[in-house]
């Protein structure tokens, strides 16, 4: 346990996770959509970094830290540049000479809530809903914090945090694969894409969500329906092909559909952290288009 203003703690990660529950050994919170950010308060000097330790220059945000009365303080939080700049703190790990990490997430929390937070900072509050994750879809925030009320402050990445994120899903189609890398076996990644019209419309990699046997199965059924070229007749972003390496190409005819998990469209069209579902046999092709 540090005696002195400590010059770094390593903040605590939370772990993704693809269960949704309620519990009342769990805080659920917002998600945001942001940098994570640590303030760091000694008398009038405040020093704001990045997760990886990396100085961030946000004078507002300093001046507003500043004020707060307290000699010392380390705080975590995101923060949010969609407008007025905002930092919505969710911890603390330091307060006058006194060390908290060791406390329980509850007893942080109540520290927390003495200070006079103001705009731009302001404190995350706790989700009461019976299920937390439809009301993230449902405003379209990013997803959910759970974090269980006893858990100490760890610096690393933690199972007693787990992050929720909302998804999207929707069914693609199949229009190619690239080699494994590797100990990876079958495939590295299909290169999916729906219906505009007549044009099979380019949408993205999914390299995630397989099994061992589900790859080997897709090779199997891909391989029989390789074809030349690209079926893909709006293909920006289209790895290309370069024979005798891994980043190899290879095309099918578009007649397997699958089920995609991701968490929204990218600027440019593409499917943002997508992940495999499963194989859709209810869904002709040509019925797929963006949703």
């Amino acid at each position: 346990m540090p005696t002195s203003f400590p010059e770094w703690i390593q903040p605590m990660a939370a772990t993704l996770t693809q269960e949704r529950f309620n519990s009342s050994e769990w805080i659920f919170e917002r998600k945001f959509d942001g940098i994570r950010l640590l303030a760091y308060k000694q008398g009038s000097r405040v020093e704001l970094f990045s997760r990886n330790h990396l100085p961030q220059n946000i004078p507002a945000l300093a001046r507003a830290i500043a004020t707060l009365p307290h000699r010392e303080l380390i705080l975590d939080g995101e923060i949010d540049w969609h407008g007025p700049v905002a930092y919505h703190v969710f911890d603390i790990m330091w307060i006058d000479g006194r060390d908290l990490t060791s406390l329980p997430l509850e007893e942080r929390r109540a520290v927390l809530r003495k200070l006079p937070l103001a705009a731009p900072l302001h404190r995350v509050v706790e989700l009461h809903d019976e299920t937390p994750w439809e009301r993230a879809q449902k405003h379209g925030w990013e997803g959910v914090i759970a974090k269980r009320r006893d858990s100490v402050y760890e610096q690393r990445r933690s199972p007693n945090w787990l992050k929720m994120k909302c998804e999207l899903a929707q069914e693609f189609v199949v229009g190619g694969f690239t080699e494994p890398e590797g100990k990876r076996v079958g495939l590295g990644a299909l290169l999916v894409g729906y219906y505009e019209s007549d044009d099979l419309v380019f949408a993205g990699k999914i390299g995630t969500g397989f099994n061992m046997k589900m790859l080997l199965d897709l090779r199997a059924q891909l391989d029989r329906l390789e074809i030349d070229k690209p079926p893909f007749t709006k293909a920006v972003g289209l790895p290309r092909s370069k024979v005798g390496t891994s980043l190899r190409a290879h095309w099918v005819r578009p007649e397997i559909v699958v089920q995609v998990g991701f968490i929204q469209w990218t600027k440019h069209n593409k499917l943002r952290h997508p992940r495999l579902l499963g194989i859709r046999n209810d869904k002709h092709p040509r019925e797929v288009v963006r949703e």
